[in-house]
């Protein structure tokens, strides 16, 4: 039930199965969540890289990951094949630790395997109750038990910025990432994301970014609307998002830099794996964190608004959270009222028949 602090937990968990001896590792949602995990060189990853064999211990004689403990951070995030892939690639006689936020967004994909094993209580449960410090700290505690409250920001941590139509909207939040923010707060543009309930409307992502890229990082767009400099969101598979930047373009393709690795994007792949990235959806921005965030609310928002989409986009900022805020009540009832959708499965029954009942 913590959120960013808590992430201290399960890296002290690590550091000291290591230090007894045991073959450990730990894997994030991102890349940015696995940087923000503190702990030994070369024991942490994230959770498609360790699958992939790109990092990580690598595979026993029998195809299992040579490991005694994995530790599976950002959880809610995992969806059923994900998780399925990781139970399956784990020796026998080895544990596994799931850690992450269940008040965040559930997974991309189909499933919702955390929550599952929450409401099965079929293995031990730990509760973390180390809540983030700070003014944003409590703005996100409180969105988490259904409150949407004022807080007392003195260093501008929290600014709520009310408009009144899309149009407006986007102005603001141009204004926002390339002049106030950087200005009062001294955060620059590249550190500071947007956020925004979906891709279309008059103040989706593709009406945001094609606003903030005229603004930041005015270009031709030659290479299938792409410029060197430009902020990207690159998807190597569904439901798995990386913000990067465009290098180059060639006859190779575009050449990203994604979390300081270079990514190459066959021309053929980029209209559908590669997107603008100044603005994302909450969705695309979880599991990853910067020191400002712009979190847009235009009055056509309203029918997303959720409790665990307020506290996964309000939570993405480190140190300072503006609110573009079109949406009037809507807000403070979203977070009171509105749950997440239920997803059918069939995980919990299952789980519940093939676990022996507790002496």
């Amino acid at each position: 039930t913590g959120g960013e602090a808590a992430r201290a937990e399960p890296a002290a968990l690590l550091t000291a199965a290591r230090a007894a001896g045991l073959r450990a590792f730990a894997a994030a949602h991102t890349p940015d969540g696995s940087r923000r995990l503190t702990s030994g060189e070369g024991s942490v990853g994230t959770v498609a890289d360790l699958l992939a064999g790109v990092t990580g211990p690598g595979r026993d004689a029998d195809g299992a990951l040579d490991l005694d403990l994995l530790i599976v951070l950002d959880a809610p995030q995992l969806d059923v094949e994900g998780a399925a892939m990781l139970v399956e690639a784990l020796p026998d006689g080895a544990r596994l630790v799931l850690s992450g936020d269940p008040a965040m967004l559930w997974s991309a994909g189909p499933g919702r395997v955390f929550a599952d094993l929450l409401a099965a209580r079929v293995c031990p449960q730990i509760a973390s109750r180390t809540p983030d410090p700070g003014p944003l700290g409590e703005l996100v505690s409180g969105i988490g038990v259904g409150e949407l409250t004022q807080v007392e920001a003195p260093g501008k941590e929290v600014v709520i910025v009310p408009v009144r139509d899309a149009g407006e909207a986007v102005h603001r939040t141009v204004q926002l990432v390339a002049d106030s923010v950087p200005r009062a707060i001294g955060v620059p543009a590249e550190q500071t994301v947007v956020i925004t309930p979906g891709h279309g409307g008059a103040a989706g992502t593709r009406a945001l970014n094609a606003a903030l890229k005229e603004r930041l990082n005015p270009g031709p767009g030659r290479f299938g609307g792409f410029d060197p400099g430009d902020r990207i969101a690159y998807s190597p598979a569904p439901g798995r998002t990386v913000p990067g930047q465009v290098v180059k373009a060639d006859a190779d393709g575009l050449h990203l830099s994604c979390a300081g690795a270079p990514v190459v994007v066959p021309k053929e792949r980029v209209e559908q794996s590669v997107r603008h990235g100044w603005a994302l959806t909450a969705h695309q921005a979880a599991g990853s964190r910067w020191p400002a965030a712009v979190v847009v609310l235009p009055g056509d928002a309203v029918q997303s608004l959720s409790r665990p989409w307020v506290y996964t986009a309000f939570s993405r900022a480190e140190r300072h959270l503006s609110v573009v805020h079109g949406v009037d009540q809507a807000l403070a009832k979203a977070v009171a009222e509105s749950l997440p959708k239920p997803r059918t499965t069939r995980l919990p029954l299952l789980l519940k028949t093939q676990v022996p009942a507790a002496n």
